[in-house]
This record gives structure tokens, C-alpha cells and sequence, in this order.
């Protein structure tokens, strides 16, 4: 630094004459460096925050603060900003050191301060950030439900109370059915199993403080649902029967019916069963985030009753199908009184059964069809005859049905001609009846020539007609 002066030339010639240079020494300054820093402030006091220092420059470097990366300026009330230089005695070199003094906020909970060393020859130079913390008291207190809601009965329900004080308080009162129930060291309260009775509201407050306190209201919904009947329920057929629901829950409830896994349009009601009525029932009743489901089994039972006994001709000649058809529950088995081939039977659905067999008739016959079941016993019998037989009959039918169109025909003829004949008797009585007698005996016989000669014409035309 002894170095950083005037240098003068001289040059001699009638005139001696000077050149000055003044010479620059320039030394960048060191990074900067934090001290003092205070670990805890108070709102709206102003506290000394930190002291930043760089040393070994020149010129001397300038010092400028920062919070949150916005610059800060001295206004004498919040913000303090000193700064002072020293030039070390030896080297000469110059050291900044920057004092700061601030009124906290409470947003500066989680602000970063930073000081910014700059000098002409050299790049900017930040420091690594600080920061502190702010107490404030508390000013209000709140309360909310921790667990996710709708509840039911059951359920654990977390309440916690905060402050917005800084630090927070380490106890809080929270109110239990209006009982006051003291928590150290935690701001959360847990309610256990809860059950309808637990709806209602819930406060907590500061243990040094219980005028200041925040309240939440817990709603526990409960659902009930009691069917009238239920498990296996086994009724006759062409009973009645009445199911009822009761349903008991803590707001609107929606109720759906479904049989046999299938959704019903409304819920099932048997004025008179029949055996389609079979099946396995269930409600689901639901309300907020309940859901309840109740089911029975319904088995319609009754003695078999055949609703056909029919035969036709198979795809041969000479066989012949029986189909016996019926109802019963539980399922009916089936006995014929004779043996046949190709015996099968079709789906038992909603009590309904139908069973087939053919047969190769030997003669004239009678066929009986026996259904048979826990309830009783029905029986149906049906004649069938041979392939021949039924050609003979075939025949028979066809005569029978020429000799009576030719019957027909014979009548319908006859009874036109009748007809004809006695019309025409009618119409010639009635002429003669109108020509001798009407004017013999009529109030004018002296009637003129030509009058009856007219009348006669207009007779001999209507008799052509």
C-alpha cells in the first residue's frame, strides 16, 4: 500500500517540466462474515439482529442487508443500519463492518437475512442466510377435527387445538360434554368408540387463558335396520305373506331391493305366492357413510300339480312323444306306467318341470303320467295309439268330412229352390187378389176408362218385374 501515491517525471531542457501519475492500489475484500447474531425476537422491538463484517480492501468495500432477497434501508423506527470502516494501521488495508438493528413482524417467522459485500473491483459478495425466531403472544385459538369425517358409531374421532401464539403453549383445555379435561405437553384430544350420544359441540381454550377459546360441532351418524323376516322362510304356495322394514337412522336413508342379485323397481309384496316368488331377497339401506344390508330367503312349497299331459308323433314313424308338464315345489320326480326311450326332463325354473319319453306303441293304449313330491301327488293319463291306428282314423276324418261338404251342398240348393217357389205363390195370390177384388168393391166403379187402363198397364208391369 506504500505504493499507492504520486509518481513525477521531469524532463530538463530550457524549462524543467513535471509529468504526475497517481498510482492505485486496489485489493478486493474478503467474503463476509456473520457475528452477533440474536437467536430470538420480540414483536415490534427493535433488536440488534446481526453485525457483518469484511476486512483487507481497497478502497474500503460497502456492506448493504437483506430479507428475503429485498434490500433494506435505515428508517430510524423499524429498520437501524450502522456502518463503519478501519484501515489497519500495518497494512493499511480497510475493514467494513455494518451493524443492523429490526422491529420483528410476525411475518418474519421464517424470513432470511443476508448481508452483500460490494466493492469496484471485484463481484458481490453474499453471505450464507440467517434467521431467528419471533415470539408473539397468543390473540385467538382454534379448533378442528382432525380425524376425516362423516363419522359413525364406532369410530375414533382427534380433536386439536392450536394457538397462534409463538411459542406455542405447551397445555390446552378441551371440553368434553361441558367437562373441562386438562392435556399437558399436546393440543390433541381423541374420542374413543363414539356413539350417537357423543353429537355435539366440542371447545377448547388456553390453560392461562380460558376466555379465549374456539368451539366445533361432531354430528355421529347411527343407521338401524330391522327386517321382519329373516334366513330361510318356507310358505305355500298361494299364501300371503307381508315382509316389513324398520329402519332407524340419523338422517335421510335410501333404500334399494334386489332379488336374486338383480335390482326390483320397489320392494317385494306377496298377495299371493307362486312358486316364481322363490328366491333369496336383500335391502341395502344407506345414509351418509353407512350402509346396511338385511336378507331372507324365500322357498314358495307346494303339492305338484300336472297342467298337461300331451303325445305327438316323433321324427319315425312309429314313434310317438309324451310330454307331461307341471308344477311343485320342491322339484317333482315324475313316474310313468310305462317304459320308454329318450326319457329326459327340462331346467327346473320358478317350480315349472316338464319331462319328456318316447315310446313305439304296440296297440291302443293308456299312458299315465305321475308327479310326485313331499306334498303329494297328481296324476294325469292320456290314450295313445299306433301309427296305423292313426292312418285308419286319418282316413275316417277325411270321409266323414267329404260326406258332410256334400250334405251341404245338397241343402243349400234344395232350400234356394223352396225359397224361389214360395215367393212366387205370393206374388201371384197377391195379383189376383188386386185385379177381381179391389175395384168391385171400391167407392168408384164408374171411374173412367182410361184410369183403369192405366192402373191395369202399371199391374202388368210390376207382374213382368
Amino acid at each position: 500500500m506504500e505504493d499507492q501515491r504520486i509518481f513525477t517525471c521531469l524532463v530538463s531542457s530550457t524549462d524543467i517540466l513535471e509529468y504526475p501519475v497517481q498510482l492505485a492500489i486496489y485489493k478486493a475484500p474478503s467474503p463476509p462474515q456473520i457475528t452477533e447474531q440474536a437467536t430470538v425476537m420480540e414483536i415490534g422491538k427493535l433488536t440488534r439482529v446481526a453485525e457483518c463484517r469484511t476486512e483487507g480492501a481497497n478502497p474500503a468495500a460497502n456492506i448493504t442487508w437483506f430479507k428475503n432477497k429485498t434490500p433494506l434501508a435505515s428508517d430510524g423506527t423499524a429498520i437501524k443500519i450502522s456502518q463503519a470502516v478501519d484501515v489497519d494501521s500495518v497494512t493499511k488495508l480497510s475493514a467494513t463492518t455494518s451493524k443492523i438493528e429490526y422491529a420483528a413482524v410476525k411475518e418474519d417467522v421464517d424470513a432470511k437475512f443476508t448481508c452483500r459485500v460490494q466493492h469496484a473491483r471485484s463481484a458481490d459478495i453474499e453471505s450464507s442466510p440467517i434467521s431467528f425466531t419471533v415470539n408473539y403472544p397468543t390473540e385467538k385459538v382454534s379448533l378442528q377435527v382432525v380425524s376425516q369425517g362423516p363419522f359413525k358409531e364406532g369410530d375414533n374421532v382427534t380433536l386439536k387445538c392450536t394457538a397462534d401464539g409463538n411459542p406455542p403453549p405447551p397445555s390446552y383445555n378441551f371440553y368434553i360434554k361441558g367437562e373441562k379435561k386438562t392435556v399437558e405437553n399436546s393440543n390433541t384430544y381423541t374420542l374413543r368408540n363414539i356413539t350417537r350420544n357423543d353429537t355435539g359441540e366440542y371447545k377448547c381454550s388456553l390453560v392461562d387463558g380460558e376466555d379465549m377459546v374456539d368451539s366445533t360441532q361432531i354430528t355421529v351418524d347411527y343407521l338401524e335396520v330391522v327386517l321382519s323376516s329373516t334366513g330361510k322362510i318356507n310358505k305355500k304356495v298361494g299364501e300371503s305373506f307381508e315382509i316389513t322394514l324398520d329402519i332407524n337412522g340419523s338422517g335421510t336413508t335410501q333404500t334399494s331391493w334386489k332379488k336374486d342379485n338383480v335390482k326390483l323397481e320397489k320392494a317385494p309384496k306377496f298377495d299371493k305366492l307362486k312358486y316364481s316368488d322363490s328366491g333369496v331377497y336383500g335391502c341395502v339401506v344407506s345414509t351418509g357413510g353407512l350402509k346396511k344390508t338385511q336378507t331372507f330367503e324365500l322357498i314358495v312349497e307346494g303339492a305338484p300339480v300336472i297342467k298337461s299331459l300331451v303325445n305327438t308323433k316323433g321324427d319315425g314313424t312309429i314313434y310317438k312323444v309324451l310330454i307331461c308338464e307341471g308344477e311343485g315345489s320342491p322339484k317333482p320326480t315324475v313316474q310313468w306306467s310305462i317304459n320308454g326311450t329318450n326319457v329326459d326332463e327340462t331346467a327346473y325354473e320358478n317350480g315349472r318341470i316338464t319331462y319328456r319319453m318316447t315310446i313305439v306303441p304296440k296297440g291302443n293304449l293308456t299312458v299315465s303320467c305321475t308327479f310326485s313330491n313331499d306334498f303329494g301327488t297328481d296324476i294325469r293319463s292320456i290314450n295313445v295309439s299306433t301309427f296305423a291306428d292313426d292312418m285308419t282314423i286319418d282316413k275316417q276324418d277325411m270321409k266323414q268330412e267329404q260326406s258332410q261338404q256334400t250334405t251341404m251342398v245338397v241343402g243349400i240348393v234344395v232350400g234356394l229352390l223352396v225359397a224361389a217357389l214360395a215367393i212366387g205363390l205370393a206374388y201371384w195370390l197377391y195379383l189376383k187378389k188386386f185385379r177381381t177384388g179391389t175395384w168391385k168393391t171400391g167407392e168408384k166403379e164408374d171411374g173412367s176408362a182410361e184410369e183403369s187402363k192405366k192402373l191395369e198397364e202399371n199391374q202388368s208391369q210390376k207382374a213382368d218385374v
